[in-house]
Parts: structure tokens; sequence; C-alpha cells
């Protein structure tokens, strides 16, 4: 290659980044507007919006203030930074921050979420310092956070990559990591087009990524000496739920000796293949614990399952905390579907389960996580969008994984596994040991981290 091809090459190159960088920014400008449009009617909307009211104030505590942990107020703790896009991604994250909170008791921790269903559930987690919304994404504010912030170490969990945030992170050379990292080839890093992603992966330290394909995908763009095929943590993370399993007596109450449906994360698609099976199978004891918990939604799957009481509800009369004026829609005894209307319990329900059903499966966006109700050695059964996830391919591949496409098919594969005590102990030790043999990606990434001392001077 010539200096003038190569020149030639170069500008090109240069041009295309700031064409992109131009329609990053477009984007960004239209989400903000778009957010405060959307907040006048949107809860959630109102709830992202509202938590970045005081977020600089918030941010400034971090290192303003002595650590709970330190002994000595003139020093400054290593801090370990970690963002999250939302819920899941924390519980994903979660395993790596408590193993390194165990080995470095003074450190400080900042949990970053750029959605409300992740901060407003997990905002007051006692193992952070500090959990915080992320500001929305420019140069000023990058700059701004990690010189308030001045992390030791950075963890991105999975995905949602912000291009000034890592950028920064690059030209301050702070360490950071991609944990559970999953790459597609439909994904820009891989297109002609995709340059400016693959700059926002060149400010990682080191990619742990889930599987051999990842890390091949990533060899086609020269990546390849930073890139570990670290495996999933929220297997770490479902298997520690587990074996931390404490019992929930109003659920056991609502059991019975019945056999049991534990339904969860379902959308109103999942409700819809469902509701004919319960409200024909009164002996069998439905838990469903839906996705959205808005009043809306709870009526109208009040409205489809015929013998169905609110986990409040019952969980009030059984323990004799209602009054007689509060009428139930359905006697207390009769009611075969419990409705949970809280967040917070569903990867203990799992436990209760004689089968376990798992929602998204028949939305655009597929199944939510197989390996909650996976740990306990249950059939999971979901519907046939799934594909974008490995766990559920491989969970079915492994024969603990049931896939139905219609309500018809719901009915027959829940009645197979209730009368075939064969099938239904082969699905059931397919599940469990299909999670129990994939654990360990935490020790690997701690492992890493001590061997490159990113948090020992």
């Amino acid at each position: 290659m010539t200096i003038l091809t190569f020149t030639t090459t170069f500008v090109f190159l240069n041009q295309i980044i700031t064409v992109h960088l131009f329609i990053y920014n477009i984007f960004l400008l239209l989400y903000s507007i778009g957010i405060k449009i959307t907040a006048l009617w949107n809860p959630k909307a109102r709830l992202w919006l509202n938590g970045r009211k005081d977020i600089w104030a918030r941010i400034a505590e971090v290192r303003g203030r002595p650590d709970r942990h330190r002994e000595e107020a003139d020093s400054q703790p290593p801090l370990v930074w970690m963002h999250c896009s939302s819920l899941g991604e924390f519980e994903q994250g979660r395993p790596v921050l408590e193993a390194l909170r165990q080995q470095h008791p003074a450190m400080q921790i900042v949990v970053t979420f750029f959605s409300p269903s992740g901060y407003e559930v997990r905002k007051n987690y006692s193992g952070a310092d500090h959990v915080l919304y992320l500001p929305m994404d420019s140069k000023a504010a990058a700059r701004k956070f990690l010189a308030l912030v001045q992390p030791s170490l950075v963890i991105w969990i999975k995905y949602e990559y912000w291009f000034y945030y890592l950028t920064e992170l690059k030209k301050k050379h702070i360490p950071c990591i991609l944990v559970s990292g999953i790459f597609r080839k439909d994904q820009p890093f891989f297109k002609w087009y995709g340059r400016l992603h693959r700059y926002m992966l060149e400010s990682f330290s080191h990619l742990f990524v889930q599987t051999e394909r990842s890390k091949q995908l990533l060899g086609t763009i020269g990546f390849s000496n930073n890139v570990t095929i670290g495996g999933d943590t929220r297997f770490d993370r479902v298997v520690q739920i587990a074996e931390q399993f404490e019992p929930i007596p109003v659920i056991e109450q609502f059991c019975g000796n019945a056999p049991v449906i534990v339904a969860g994360s379902t959308w109103p698609e999942d409700e819809e293949e469902l509701d004919h099976y319960a409200n024909t199978h009164p002996e069998v004891k439905v838990i469903i614990a839906p996705h959205e918990i808005n009043e809306a939604h709870l009526q109208e799957v009040e409205k489809l399952f015929k013998n169905a009481i609110r986990y409040s509800q019952y969980k009030a009369q059984s323990t004799g905390a209602t009054s007689g004026n509060n009428a139930l829609p359905i006697a207390i005894g009769t009611a075969n579907t419990l409705i949970i209307d809280n967040i917070g319990m569903l990867s203990k329900l799992y436990k209760y389960a004689t089968i376990t059903y798992i929602g998204g499966g028949f939305g655009d966006d597929g199944v939510h996580n197989v390996l909650e109700a996976a740990v306990y050695g249950r059939p999971v059964v979901f519907g046939p969008v799934y594909d974008k996830y490995i766990e559920a391919v491989e969970l079915v591949q492994d024969g603990g994984g049931l896939v139905i496409n219609t309500a018809l098919e719901a009915e027959q594969t829940f009645n197979t596994l209730l009368a075939d005590a064969g099938a239904y102990t082969s699905a059931c030790e397919a599940a469990r040991n299909y999670v129990y043999s994939n654990k360990g990606a935490t020790e690997s990434i701690i492992q890493f981290i001590q061997e490159n001392r990113l948090l020992t001077s």
C-alpha cells in the first residue's frame, strides 16, 4: 500500500467515524427529548427522568465523604465501578462484586444503572457504597463522572456500550473489563460501518465472553489476545440464590400438597396460553409472577384466571391481617391461581414448582431468565422465541427445557410431565445438571483481576 493510498484510506475512515459520531450524538439528543415527552404519561420514563435530577450532587458524595470500611480517613481506598443496564445484568455482575468485597473489604463499590427497572429494585443494595443512575452519555458527562468517582477498576456487564464513557476510560488508562459478553454476527461491531462500535470495544482491557462463537467473532475484527471464554456469571448467581433459599410460609400454605406450576416474568401473550389450563385444572396450583405488576395489568390477569387471588390479599387473609370489610374476589379456599403483585420473590418461587414456565417466549424480545428456574431441578417450559439466548438453546438441547407453541401444546406438555414419572425425572435432572456444570465464571474473572493486580499497586 502506497503512502497516498494509506492516507486516503485513513481520511475516509475518519470521515465515516465523524459521520457516525454525529449520528450517535443526534440519537442521544433525540433520546433525551423523547424521555421528557414520554414522561408526561409513562411512569418508567418519569422515574428515569426524576432519578437523574440531583445525580451530580450524589456522584460528588462518592469520594467526598469517608467510606464506611475505611480505617484511615486520609487514604483513598480502591474503588470498583460496575455499570449494568438493568436488573438482569446487575444479578449477572453481583457475584463478581461480592467476591471482590470479600477479598478487599476496604474498597468502595459504585453501581450504576441506566434503566429504572434495575435501579428502583436495587437502589438499597447493601453490597455497594453507592447505587446511582448513570448520567446520559456525553463527552462532558464522562469526564466529570470519572473525575468525581476516580475508579480503580471498571466492570461493564454483558452489553450496552456508551461511547464517551468507554473512550474516556481508555484515555485515562483506567482498566475496564467486560463480564459475560455475548456477541452475534448481526451486531454493528462486525459490519463495515461498525468502526465506532469497534472503538468502544478497544476501550476494554479484557473481554470475558460467554461462548466460543463470541470469541471467534471478535477474532475476525482483530480481538484475540484480550479475549477469554469466561462463561456466564449468572450460573454462579442462581446457584448462590438456590443454596441460600429461605422458605416462604404463605407460599407453602397456598401450594399444600398439590402439583404446582410457577410461571415467572409473564407477558399477556404468555398468560393467554396458560389461562385455559389453570381454569380447567383446579387440582393444580398455579403461581403467576407477571413481568408488569401495574394495576391495569393485574386486573387483566384476574379476568383471565377465574379462580385467582393476589398474593397480597391471600397473605393478609391467611395471616388474619385483613378486616371483614376487605372483600376478596373469591373464597380463599377455592383459589388455585396466585398472582404475585410484588417484586423480588420470583427466584425463590421456583423452588415450590413441580413445573416452571418462563415468560417472554411469545414476544419479539424472547424468553426471560431460564436459569433461575433450572437451578432447582425443575422442567423449564417456554414459548418459541428463545434462539437469541444460548442458555435457553442449550437447556432445550440437554432436555431440561421444553418449548411450546400453543395453549394446546402447553396442556399436553404439563399433562405429560405430571403423569410420566420417567419423563419428569429426566427433565428435572437435565435442568439441574446444566446449571451446576456451567458454574465457575466468577472464579476465573477474580483470578484474572488478582493476577493482573488490578486492585493492588
